[in-house]
């Protein structure tokens, strides 16, 4: 790695600390919104919020390096865009967002 490699990805790693608080933040608005649809009581509001928490992960994580954590949030993204979202998949896919991006949690 060069030395201008070097200091991006320290740059990178310290933004990664800070954002990590609003990636759980998000990742909690999707964990209320399986819930919710294991229950049956999706509503709208939750449902499009946790759909614009997925497409800003998508958005974001690939840029620390979590590819696979930004097409899973894209998979999130595009079921929570439907007016009623397989709960099952839901948690499926949610649940294999975590592991992408906090594998160790």
């Amino acid at each position: 790695m060069t030395d201008a490699q070097d200091k991006t990805a320290a740059l990178l790693a310290k933004l990664w600390v800070k954002i990590q608080p609003l990636v759980e933040q998000r990742l909690a608005t999707l964990d209320q919104a399986a819930a919710a649809a294991v229950a049956g009581n999706l509503s709208e509001d939750l449902r499009k919020q946790a759909a614009g928490d997925a497409h800003k992960l998508a958005g974001s994580l690939g840029m620390y390096g979590y590819d696979e954590g930004t097409r899973i949030a894209r998979d999130l993204e595009v079921l929570l865009g439907g007016a009623n979202p397989s709960p099952e998949r839901l948690s499926v896919l949610i649940a294999e967002l975590r592991a992408a991006v906090f594998p160790k949690a």
